[in-house]
């Protein structure tokens, strides 16, 4: 494993999640989600950085989420899969990304946490938060493509990057 620091992806836009690889509920569908839009924004990728952090640790070692990677078909350069500190991480998320992610022995898999995605520009500002997950666990499309579009405009209108 490798310390990552903000310095790995800077002069990137970010799009950042919190999961967990046993997730058996919102997690799937919000990977789904995300390999969409890293699909559709492939021209793009060396200005846009996919960020999953996992919020369990001890299970979600760095070989397990390797495998994870893999078994999910997911191969792009641009989108890292990151474990670290449980309490650290959680904070982060709620802290940093605007976005819950806690232990809740009521939760499906024993992990709460929001099933948005956070939008961060290349100076580590939050630029959007969005609930691409419904509560009954379907794609929230509206919500997709307003993420889609605040991603392009971001790159387009202020970083002046065209596909």
């Amino acid at each position: 494993s490798i310390q990552v620091t903000n310095k790995n992806f800077k002069n990137r836009v970010w799009v950042v999640e919190f999961f967990f690889a046993t997730c058996p509920t919102i997690c799937p569908i919000m990977n789904t989600q995300l390999k969409s839009l890293n699909r559709e924004t492939a021209g793009l990728k060396d200005h846009i950085q996919f960020l999953s952090f996992s919020i369990n640790p001890k299970h979600d070692t760095p070989s397990v989420l390797k495998k994870y990677k893999k078994d999910h078909g997911i191969s792009s350069s641009n989108w890292s899969f990151l474990t670290g500190n449980e309490a650290e991480t959680h904070r982060l998320g709620i802290e940093h990304f605007l976005t819950f992610a806690g232990r809740d022995d009521e939760a499906a898999g024993g992990y709460a946490h929001s099933g948005s995605f956070t939008l961060v520009d290349k100076t580590g500002h939050v630029r959007g938060v969005y609930a691409v997950t419904n509560p009954d666990l379907t794609v929230n499309k509206q919500e997709y493509q307003r993420l889609k579009t605040d991603l392009l405009n971001l790159l387009t209108y202020e970083y002046h990057v065209s596909k």
